[in-house]
């Protein structure tokens, strides 16, 4: 279970896509969060199962990402987490990885949640884009249903129109009674999804706006997908934080949250 009481952070590319980059997030990412007091899980994609052009880059290969992550954790000393989509995946992948994610558009598949659960893993399951907040309580149900208490819900923008996300500022409190940790997906919240050419757009000049938003809120901790050099990464560049622009953020998150808890 995520401490509530010391501040957490998922973060990594949004996939793994070579052996070298992962650790260069992984190593810098860690110093900084060891700096600040918060505790670190680093998030890779080990595929992308997700896209919205049939050509996008899905990935490396599911065992040779997955023997990354893992190689990666042990390495580097830190918690691992990576997303699945289908019910046969999460036995598999729980081999790997410490957490297992669930896409905000899967939210409500039974099975999805169920084998998640079943397998032990913390999961941190994203709201979908369609839910109130407090339709959350009944994922969270499904996963707890297998005796696996170990489950986070986040938060990563309610659907406006066809190509806009917008974070409802009361969404963090409202899904915090449901008595689970909740995380701000503050990078896929900066999203334009379903762009003509295919490929997702995104503001990520908010993504600060959206963490400061939500550590004001409560928030027991991030979801940000970075990298050295976003417009080189295979998936999700337009939404993906430029990886030295990290811990200045994450400073005045924390400046914040020190003086909310002085209160």
């Amino acid at each position: 279970m995520i401490d509530p009481n010391k501040f957490t952070l998922i973060a990594g590319p949004c996939a793994i896509e070579d052996d070298y980059i992962p650790f260069v997030i992984a190593k810098e990412v860690k110093r900084i969060c060891e700096k600040l007091d918060i505790n670190y899980i680093f998030k890779g994609s080990y595929r992308k199962a997700n896209r919205s052009k049939l050509d996008s880059f899905t990935g490396i290969g599911d065992e040779t990402a997955l023997n990354i992550l893992s190689q990666l954790g042990k390495d580097m000393r830190v918690e691992t987490i990576t997303d699945v989509h289908e019910s046969y995946e999460p036995a598999k992948v729980a081999k790997y990885v410490n957490h297992l994610q669930i896409p905000a558009f899967l939210c409500r598949q039974t099975d999805l949640l169920i084998a998640a659960g079943e397998t032990g893993c913390g999961v941190n399951i994203k709201k979908g884009q369609f839910l109130s907040p407090e339709a959350m309580a009944f994922p969270i149900e499904k996963v707890k249903s297998t005796g696996n208490n170990n489950v986070w819900v986040c938060e990563r923008g309610t659907t406006f129109g066809y190509s806009d996300l917008i974070v409802d500022a009361t969404s963090i409190a409202r899904m915090k009674k449901l008595g689970q940790p909740v995380i701000m997906d503050c990078t896929h919240a900066v999203q334009k999804p379903n762009k003509t050419e295919g490929v997702t757009g995104g503001d990520p000049s908010m993504i600060e706006t959206i963490a400061l938003s939500a550590i004001a809120t409560g928030a027991d901790g991030f979801f940000m997908e970075v990298h050295p050099n976003p417009s080189e990464a295979k998936s999700d560049p337009h939404t993906m934080l430029q990886l030295d622009k990290l811990e200045a953020i994450l400073e005045k998150c924390m400046r914040v949250r020190k003086a909310l808890q002085a209160n």
